[in-house]
């Protein structure tokens, strides 16, 4: 049996009259990669900071590795609790040299510091490097620098608050990758918190989406994005096409015509489909569905159609695809969808 490497049970925190966090509760085994995935006013990174140990818990139990740090009549502080921090702003000391960086974080280590700072450079792939200044690195290496540091006491849990937001574009695809391997490769648990859903689907183990201080989900990414539990994860993890649809067990009819669901509903139904499961072509100069509109984004590009109703459908095509606004199409929806029940109208 894995053992759990963080417990969050109905955690709470309360701001003045904004309940920041409420009933958050989560298991996340040891050896894992879980990312707090949720829009800016969440409740992430309160979470983060409550279980880092910089707030104080309003109700709830924290425990890393199989240690309560938080709850009744307890607050362990920050340095007590056996985690490594990287922070947005990466915070290396610009006067201190990249091994003195990571040895900071070792004043409390029982072993041999100097091996250990050695040790974690070669594991980040900055062996050679420690007598080099911060500023002498790339982004991608100081980030790597802040990572070996946390990873140099060997705690318990590594959290890491929005640590790619600094980068550029094509450099954060590639120092993701890289984190997530040396976080493997050390064996670490860790705690992502990101608004990025490309991020969080391709860097994690698992995913928590928080939405209003509370949990929505707990998945896999594959499972979040193909079988989002309710609407709200379905709006936020990924783009989504909704239309309006009877369903009947497995079978929902919608404009699209009669599509398959993998799990059943009945009754008046939103259904979700995902843009790569819409395949266009030309159709005849009868069709009732038209390019609405084209965005060109080089690796490939999204096409809105509209249809006889007046609904919006978005796929996305290879870059070699050459459709016009106001072309008419056939539509055509392949694999399963999900459904959500009906919205009652507001007003």
């Amino acid at each position: 049996m894995t053992a759990i490497g963080l417990r969050l049970e109905n955690l709470a925190k309360r701001f003045g009259d904004v309940d920041a966090v409420n009933g958050v509760s989560l298991e996340v085994a040891e050896g894992t990669l879980l990312a707090l995935l949720g829009p800016s006013g969440c409740g992430k990174t309160t979470t983060l900071r409550l279980v880092a140990g910089f707030e104080k818990l309003d109700a709830g139990v924290i425990e890393i590795g199989g240690h309560r740090v938080a709850g009744p009549g307890l607050h362990l502080p920050p340095e007590k609790r056996r985690i490594g921090m990287v922070f947005q702003e990466y915070a290396l000391f610009p006067h201190m040299s990249v091994a003195d960086n990571v040895r900071f974080g070792l004043h409390r280590y029982a072993g041999d510091a100097d091996r250990r700072v050695d040790d974690v450079l070669a594991l980040v792939g900055l062996e050679g490097l420690g007598a080099r200044m911060p500023h002498d690195l790339s982004g991608g290496q100081q980030q790597r620098v802040a990572l070996a540091r946390a990873l140099a006491p060997e705690p318990d849990l590594v959290l890491l608050d929005e640590p790619f937001s600094n980068l550029d574009a094509g450099l954060r695809v590639r120092v993701r990758a890289e984190v997530r391997a040396i976080l493997k490769a050390a064996g670490a648990t860790a705690i992502f918190v990101t608004h990025d859903q490309e991020e969080a689907l391709s860097l994690v183990d698992s995913i928590a989406v928080m939405l209003h201080g509370t949990v929505e989900q707990v998945a896999g990414p594959q499972q979040l994005y193909h079988q989002p539990a309710t609407r709200a994860v379905a709006e936020f993890v990924g783009d989504a096409n909704f239309l309006p649809g009877t369903a009947r067990g497995y079978h929902v009819t919608c404009e699209l015509g009669e599509l398959y669901l993998q799990i059943a509903q009945d009754g008046p139904v939103d259904v979700l489909i995902r843009p790569e499961n819409v395949q266009v072509r030309p159709g005849p100069p009868t069709s009732d569905f038209r390019v609405q509109d084209i965005r060109f984004f080089g690796h490939d590009q999204l096409v809105n159609v509209r249809t006889p109703a007046g609904n919006i459908v978005s796929t996305r095509l290879g870059p070699m695809y050459n459709f016009a606004v106001g072309q008419p199409v056939d539509i055509q929806v392949t694999g399963l969808v999900m459904a959500y029940a009906r919205r009652p109208a507001v007003g």
